[in-house]
């Protein structure tokens, strides 16, 4: 008997909390490496102590999204993956601009995993003239002043900021302009965007502050 597929037409709720977004993420991580292993079906506690969290709110963050899987057998993983996916909007490709080819441009474009999960980025920029006409990773380095066209030419939906930090603003200035929306800035700037704009940020230290503070209690606890 086949696993009840989620029905993600309508969401139960219009309001899905930004932390259950995130849980959802790591679902589908450890679904894949679970997948990898020959995993076909898991029930929520196993995947929830996978995940560091509990089955009930496994349960709960799936549950937004309809309701799935065989009481007393589990999910089967394949179709829990494209579910969930589907539920995130990730299911599709997105296509992307990134602003800032230095050292952290250049790492995320190196990065394969942006185009096996559908974030393809189609554009580079900067404003640095030494920089601008080179081709980095097969793809060549725009002005930024010609973003906007390009974006409409290619569909641009997503940028990424990676510029400096005094650079954020005027970076994600030209990314309003021309028309995108969704902003994920890895500079340690917060920035300003009219209210239809959204912005995840990406920083670093806010991890390793995070780390530090628990090697601290770590010491302090022997």
């Amino acid at each position: 008997m086949g696993e009840k597929r989620m029905n993600t037409r309508p969401l139960k709720s219009k309001h899905i909390p930004r932390a259950t977004i995130r849980r959802l993420a790591t679902y589908v991580q450890v679904l894949e490496s679970l997948q990898l292993e020959g995993v076909e079906v898991i029930s929520s506690n196993p995947l929830a102590e996978a995940c560091d969290v509990n089955g009930s709110q496994v349960r709960k963050d799936l549950a937004y999204f309809g309701e799935f899987g065989i009481r007393g057998v589990g999910y089967q993983v394949k179709p829990l993956i494209s579910s969930i996916k589907e539920a995130l909007g990730v299911d599709r490709e997105w296509r992307m601009a990134l602003v800032g080819v230095g050292n952290l441009g250049t790492a995320l474009l190196n990065h394969t995993e942006f185009r096996a999960r559908g974030f393809n980025i189609m554009a580079i920029f900067d404003c640095n003239p030494f920089k601008i006409g080179k081709i980095v990773c097969g793809l060549e380095v725009y002005c930024t002043k010609y973003m906007k066209s390009m974006a409409e030419e290619l569909g641009l939906e997503m940028g990424i900021i990676t510029t400096p930090p005094e650079r954020a603003q005027r970076a994600a200035q030209h990314l309003v302009d021309a028309g995108i929306t969704s902003i994920l800035n890895f500079s340690s700037a917060r920035i300003k965007v009219p209210d239809h704009v959204q912005v995840e940020y990406v920083d670093f230290f806010h991890q390793l502050y995070t780390v530090a503070f628990n090697a601290s209690q770590n010491r302090m606890g022997r």
